[in-house]
Formats: structure tokens, C-alpha cells, sequence
């Protein structure tokens, strides 16, 4: 995947940046999905990456269960319309996804971020796609549709 870096992202300007793709073991099956290019494209674009997991954010551990939104997406959680539920056992995890979204959403206005390159396909980061229903949605995740909701540009991070 070429990463596509915004032309108006400026030398020295900070980005959010999923935490396991920078290497962080923060995925909810522990382990990480570091992406070299991702960071290559950033360093040579002079941006200051700021890394962050809205579900470790939220309260959650790692390794912690699965879990997604029974359908719809990250649009659907914010709007209350569905909650995030553990795959296995049901568990409502939908006050920690939320709580993470919007810890995200305040460390951007911190960090004066206006780009986040965040993690395909994760029902808190997914850009264009989520985890929700046993299967992939198309949508956001629950983190991403709250940043978009704050302003803040979201790309993928890896495809």
C-alpha cells in the first residue's frame, strides 16, 4: 500500500498515529502491526507523530476480548444507536470504546493534530471499513467517526 500523505501537512506538525502501527503492542490479541512505510512516509514529510490506542485509552487491557458493534459502525455507537459487544460472551464494551474515542478526540485538540493515520478495519480505528456483525462493514470505526465528527482528517494508516 502507498501511503498517501496530505500535501498541506506541514514540517513539524503533529499526527495521531494508531499505536500499533508504530509498534506499540496495544492490539486487543496483543502483538502489533507495525508499518515501516507508514512511518517512513511521515518522517520524511517532517510530521511529529503522536501515537495513540483508543481502546487501551478507554480502560481496556491488552490482550483483551474481541469485540465490534452487532451492525452498523462507529457512526451508529456514537448516535447510541448500537453498543460494542464482546464476540464471545456479550459483554457491553461500549462505555470504553466511547470513553477512547473521545480521549482521541481530546489529545488531538491538544496536540493541535488535524491528521490522524489510523488502523484498517478496527472497530475503533477503521477508516473506511470496521469490524461489526462477524464480518467487515463498511464505515468508520467508532474512534475515527468521532474524530471526523471534531474536525480532524482521517487516513489509513495501512490498507
Amino acid at each position: 500500500m502507498e501511503i498517501q500523505i496530505p500535501d498541506d501537512l506541514k514540517p513539524g506538525e503533529r499526527v495521531l498515529v494508531s499505536a500499533c502501527l508504530v509498534g506499540e503492542e496495544v492490539l486487543w490479541k496483543g502483538g502489533h502491526d507495525l508499518n515501516d512505510s507508514l512511518l517512513v512516509a511521515l518522517k520524511v514529510a517532517g510530521a511529529e507523530i503522536v501515537p495513540v490506542c483508543p481502546e487501551m485509552l478507554g480502560g481496556l487491557p491488552c490482550p483483551r476480548p474481541a469485540a465490534e458493534p452487532p451492525q452498523g459502525d462507529g457512526r451508529d455507537v456514537l448516535a447510541g444507536r448500537v453498543p460494542v459487544l464482546g464476540v464471545e460472551d456479550g459483554s457491553d464494551m461500549t462505555a470504553e470504546f466511547l470513553e477512547g474515542a473521545w480521549r482521541v478526540v481530546e489529545i488531538a485538540a491538544k496536540e493541535g493534530a488535524r491528521f490522524a493515520f489510523l488502523n484498517e478495519r478496527s472497530p475503533s480505528c477503521g477508516v473506511r471499513q470496521c469490524h461489526s456483525g462477524g464480518g467487515v462493514a463498511e464505515g468508520p470505526g467508532v474512534a475515527t467517526a468521532a474524530l471526523e465528527a471534531a474536525g480532524v482528517r482521517v487516513l489509513l494508516g495501512r490498507d
